[in-house]
Formats: C-alpha cells, sequence, structure tokens
C-alpha cells in the first residue's frame, strides 16, 4: 500500500495533498485510528460509523491551494469515487487542511 508508511505512523504526510490521498486510502480499508488521528480536534468526530456497503473506489484530485513543504494551510479539492450497494457515486470536496506541530491535519470542507 502506498500509504501504509502513514497509516502506521513510521511517517507523516509533508503536504496538503499528501494527506488527502492516505486519508483516503485509510477510507477504503476503514482505518478509523489513523482517520480520527489526522483530524484536526476542533472538527473530530468522537467515532467514525463505516458504512459495510460503501465501497472506496478511486480519487481525482481536481485543484489544491497551497500545503506544500513550507506552509501551514492548504486546500484540496477532489472527487472521492465510491460505491453503494452496487450503485456508483461521487464525493466532491474542497477540504481545508492546517500543519500543527508539523503534521497535516484535516480541518473539513470549505
Amino acid at each position: 500500500m502506498c500509504c501504509g508508511a502513514f497509516h502506521s505512523g513510521l511517517k507523516t504526510a509533508p503536504t496538503a495533498e499528501t494527506l488527502m490521498r492516505s486519508r483516503f486510502s485509510a477510507f477504503a480499508v476503514r482505518d478509523e485510528a489513523y482517520l480520527l488521528g489526522t483530524w484536526h480536534p476542533t472538527t473530530r468526530p468522537e467515532q467514525l460509523d463505516f458504512d459495510l456497503d460503501q465501497q472506496w473506489t478511486g480519487l481525482e484530485i481536481l485543484d489544491r491551494t497551497a500545503g506544500g513543504l513550507l506552509q501551514n494551510t492548504g486546500t484540496v479539492e477532489f472527487r472521492a469515487h465510491y460505491r453503494w450497494r452496487g450503485q456508483r457515486d461521487v464525493l466532491h470536496e474542497n477540504s481545508s487542511f492546517v500543519r500543527e506541530d508539523g503534521r497535516w491535519l484535516y480541518v473539513g470542507p470549505v
């Protein structure tokens, strides 16, 4: 898995886009600990309820602003493709990220 080092905690995502990609992969494998650990505490839910009928199938990055190696804020616009009970659908979001203590965190939709 490309994001295994991030999910295991061996590495942290160096950019907001990399964190977005690793979070998509975490949703695909239902890695609640990683998702909650990379969610900003001001917007993080207490737990996640994964829908077992939902399968994440692909991610498209549409745009990004800032979020680089030397920045502390950024956005990533994406389309996350999934199947739910055999029907294809897409989640489209422009997400906000911040870097705190050297770690990128997902804040929420812009």
